[in-house]
């Protein structure tokens, strides 16, 4: 068994670790709406936002490795720091995302009306009201400080790898699934038998 993780692993070393270690989880932290859309076979989906509104609960009754998957990974590298700050410590982080894993070929499960990724629909709303506030701005012209507003916050954003935008499109029903479930999402990570997979 492994004793530590390296802190990322390309999409072959993940699919090598598995074949090693058939306990290996893969936890995706992307939307429920996201997971539902395309997805490794085999994942369990435990959004970001839910682990950070459960932080306090993150003990794992295993010691199974944890490989953390995101769009591109940086969703998945802010879930793996909230799990070292609670002590979690056999985990990983696929480099690249789900992107470099479908770019390598490796196999996904896609679903029915893909959704899009959460980094697109922030580009869409932000790049929307940018648009239409500096469009308004002609007829009102204090307007055009909203666009200068969030070109600030996804500046912001950028600096700090957080995302306000982001973390309020998680909470549209179109970004979640009738099976968005706490605490059985959370048990496919601490629990010793781990939820069903997707």
């Amino acid at each position: 068994m492994d004793t530590s993780l390296p802190v990322s692993l390309t999409p072959e070393e993940v699919r090598e670790l598995q074949e090693r270690n058939p306990r290996v989880r893969i936890i995706d932290v992307r939307t429920p709406g996201e997971f539902a859309g395309m997805h490794i076979p085999g994942s369990y989906n435990v959004p970001l936002d839910l682990l950070r509104e459960h932080q306090r609960e993150l003990t794992a009754n295993h010691d199974d490795p944890v490989v953390l998957v995101c769009r591109s990974g940086m969703r998945a590298d802010q879930a793996s720091k909230l799990m070292a700050e609670s002590g979690l410590r056999q985990v990983s982080v696929l480099q690249g995302g789900i992107s470099e894993w479908e770019r390598t070929g490796a196999p996904l499960k896609r679903g029915s009306g893909g959704r899009w990724a959460m980094e697109r629909q922030v580009r869409l709303v932000a790049g929307l009201i940018v648009l239409v506030f500096v469009t308004a701005s002609a007829v009102f012209d204090p307007l055009k400080w909203v666009a200068a507003a969030i070109g600030a916050g996804l500046t912001f954003a950028a600096i700090t790898d957080t995302c306000l935008m982001a973390r309020l499109l998680a909470l549209l029903p179109y970004n979640r699934t009738d099976r968005c479930d706490a605490p059985t999402m959370l048990a496919a990570l601490t629990g010793t038998t781990p939820a069903q997979r997707g």
